[in-house]
């Protein structure tokens, strides 16, 4: 097979209407030029409204590629240009790229593909490109993919907020709780968050009235933001949540006890967390200090009993929360005594989980992916970046390009 048939073959070029007129390699570095022609017979189609039409002129193009071996590859071509009555002159679409683009689409479905695992920094050292040409490309896409979704079937979203900086500088991040994808991320912290995303769903398919219930934790700004925006919704407070306060509190009783002269130095991290997670050794000084010390027995008590109670069904739930409410009250402890009055000024929210069963743990999950993204790419210049990377790898968009497989 002459090198032509086969470059032709390569780059499924058959029924397309053109062809490769030659090859080259030189340079240096070394470069192979892949020439392309139309085929003289082939009717030219204006791009826009499809109508078959005269060639006004022909432009050369050029188009990065994947790599031939190790070298660096393009694709050449004289792309005609249609003389339409109705559209003036327009550059024709050619097979192997996107409309405007200096990429192959087997050349951008790579590069989106290395997106999702490395640094684009990395990516345009890998590849040989400047990192801010990779980055319009990503974006381009990014952007494009997000605009087509369909948000008319969520429900159910858990929204949180994540660092993007020093200096108390956050992002808010919405996701549907159903599917596990991120739906938006938008710069701030604040109850105008909500509206955001009450807009953004209305301009894909979706209505803020759909919204039945909403994940998150205890910030007053995006209860009102819920309240104002998303009218149908119900908020549920993650028992994460409920769950760290109540660990708080048996800390407070420890470090109380120490303050009064108990020798409990070295015993921080057997009191933390579910006992199962404990070694041998922290388990014995749990049990220990719980037989010894009748503040610190009874606050793991209440601890152990609050997380066995979210384990209660939606009829029994409520009923038990409020009992241990009483006995969190009457138990002299001060810090479960304030942990009982903060259950119960969020009574509606954490008493909503026995009816949705919804957590924080997809997006917590997707906040330590974001952040390991932002670390890996040692930051980013600024937000807009931030947000393409988070939508490339947890937004679950298609992006209508080729395999990289032959088909």
């Amino acid at each position: 097979m002459e090198q032509e048939r086969l470059f032709e073959a390569a780059l499924e070029l058959a029924g397309t209407g053109w062809r490769v007129t030659g090859s080259s390699f030189s340079g240096e570095p070394k470069v192979l030029e892949i020439g392309l022609e139309q085929e003289r017979d082939r009717k030219v189609v204006c791009p826009e409204c499809g109508q078959s039409c005269g060639a006004y002129d022909t432009v050369e193009k050029r188009w990065r590629h994947l790599n031939f071996f190790q070298y660096h590859c393009e694709l050449v071509a004289k792309v005609p240009r249609s003389e339409c009555e109705k559209c003036g002159v327009k550059m024709v679409e050619v097979p192997w790229a996107r409309s405007g683009s200096g990429f192959t689409l087997l050349f951008e479905a790579a590069v989106m593909l290395l997106a999702k695992q490395m640094p684009v920094s990395a990516i345009a050292e890998a590849v040989g490109e400047q990192d801010t040409r990779l980055w319009r490309l990503i974006r381009e896409l990014v952007q494009a993919a997000h605009a087509r979704r369909d948000w008319s079937h969520v429900r159910s979203i858990a929204l949180d907020e994540t660092s993007i900086r020093k200096g108390k500088r956050y992002m808010t991040v919405f996701l549907d709780a159903d599917t596990r994808t991120v739906l938006l991320v938008v710069e701030g912290r604040s109850g105008d968050c909500v509206r955001q995303f009450a807009e953004a769903l209305q301009e894909h398919q979706g209505d803020p009235a759909q919204i039945q219930w909403v994940t998150m934790d205890m910030l007053h700004c995006y209860a009102r933001g819920v309240a104002d925006y998303l009218p149908q919704a119900k908020i549920v407070y993650d028992r994460y949540h409920v769950m760290v306060m109540a660990g708080e509190a048996v800390e407070e009783v420890r470090r109380s006890l120490q303050r009064q002269g108990a020798p409990l130095k070295g015993s921080l991290w057997a009191l933390r967390g579910n006992e199962w997670n404990l070694t041998a050794d922290q388990q014995t000084i749990r049990q220990t200090l719980a037989q010894t010390y009748k503040p610190i027995g009874k606050a793991l008590a209440l601890r152990d009993a609050l997380q066995d109670i979210y384990q209660a069904g939606a009829a029994q739930g409520p009923e038990l929360l409020e009992q241990w409410c009483q006995w969190a009250s009457r138990s002299r402890l001060a810090p479960f005594l304030k942990l009982a009055e903060t259950i119960r000024s969020y009574w509606k929210g954490i008493t909503a989980f026995f009816t949705s069963y919804l957590t924080q743990g997809a997006i917590e999950a997707i906040n330590g992916i974001i952040q390991l993204a932002r670390r890996r790419a040692r930051g980013f210049r600024n937000f807009d970046y931030l947000r393409t990377i988070t939508y490339c790898v947890k937004g679950g968009l298609d992006f209508k390009l080729p395999s990289l497989l032959p088909t």
